[in-house]
C-alpha cells in the first residue's frame, strides 16, 4: 500500500528526467535525504509552482511505496527562495558547496532535523553575508556542524593523538584526517597524511568564536584543511570546491 508522507524540505539537487518531468533530491527534516520524481514539474502550470530549483523549500507531500525506489513527489508549496545568493556568485557557490556535502554524508531516509535547521539557517545567512571572508566563516561553521551531526567530528581543542590541549605555546600544529583533528609537533612524525596549520588557523579551530574576526587568508587555510578532510572522507575531491577555494 503505498503511503503519503508529509515533511519539511530544501532541494539539495535537480536533474532533467523527461521534457515535463524532473529528478530531484530534497534533504527533509522528518526523513531525512530522499530521491523523488517530480511529474510534470516543467510544464507552465505544474502542481508544483513551476520547475524545481536547487535550493526550492517548503511543503511536499510523496508517495514512497518502497525505499529503493524513487518517491513520487504529489504536492510542493514552495515558499519564497532565498534570491540574494543568485545577486553574488561566491555565497551560491558556497551554498552549492554546502548541498553536495549534505548529499554525500548523508543516508536515504536517515532523518537529521538539527542539521537540516543548521543548514536551512545557514542558506540564510550566506546569502545576507557582507563580503567574502563572512562567507567563508560561515561554510566553515556549517561544515563543523555538518561533520557533528553525522558523527565525524574532528577534534580541534587538543592533539588527536597525544591528548594535550592546544595552548597559544605551539608555533606551528597539523590536521590529519587519519587522526580525525589536530596533531601537535611532537606527534606529527606518526602521520605521513597531514596538512601543516599556521598558529592562527589551529587557535581558530580550538575557538570557533575567533573565526568572525579572522582574516580571509586565515579563513582560506581552514577551508583547504576542511576540503583535504571531506576528500579523505568521501573518497574523491567534492566537485564545488575548486569554485570556492583556490589552490
Amino acid at each position: 500500500m503505498t503511503m503519503l508522507t508529509k515533511d519539511v524540505a530544501v532541494c539539495i539537487r535537480a536533474l532533467d528526467y523527461s521534457e515535463t518531468s524532473q529528478i530531484v533530491t530534497f534533504f527533509t527534516r522528518a526523513t531525512g535525504k530522499i530521491g523523488a520524481i517530480a511529474k510534470g514539474s516543467k510544464r507552465p502550470k505544474s502542481a508544483f509552482d513551476g520547475p524545481i530549483e536547487v535550493f526550492s523549500h517548503g511543503r511536499i507531500v510523496f508517495s514512497d511505496s518502497s525505499k529503493e525506489k524513487l518517491a513520487t513527489l504529489t504536492e510542493f508549496e514552495q515558499q519564497p527562495g532565498f534570491s540574494n545568493l543568485r545577486n553574488n556568485l561566491f555565497a551560491l557557490n558556497c551554498c552549492l558547496f554546502g548541498a553536495e556535502l549534505v548529499n554525500s554524508l548523508t543516508d536515504d531516509y536517515d532523518p537529521h532535523p538539527g542539521l537540516f535547521d543548521s543548514f536551512m539557517q545557514f542558506l540564510q545567512n550566506t546569502g545576507n553575508a557582507k563580503n567574502k571572508s563572512e562567507m567563508l566563516a560561515l561554510l566553515i561553521l556549517f561544515q563543523l556542524t555538518l561533520l557533528k551531526e553525522v558523527g565525524l567530528r574532528p577534534i580541534l581543542n587538543a592533539c588527536a593523538n597525544c591528548k594535550i590541549d592546544f595552548h597559544a605555546g605551539w608555533s606551528q600544529g597539523y590536521f590529519s584526517s587519519s587522526a580525525n583533528g589536530l596533531i601537535c609537533r611532537d606527534c606529527e612524525a606518526n602521520f605521513h597524511n597531514k596538512m601543516v596549520l599556521t598558529k592562527n588557523a589551529a587557535a581558530c579551530l580550538a575557538d570557533l568564536k575567533l573565526l568572525a574576526k579572522s582574516q580571509e587568508k586565515t579563513l582560506n587555510e581552514i577551508e583547504r584543511i576542511l576540503i583535504y578532510h571531506f576528500t579523505e572522507i568521501i573518497g574523491r575531491p567534492p566537485k564545488m570546491a575548486k569554485h570556492v577555494i583556490r589552490a
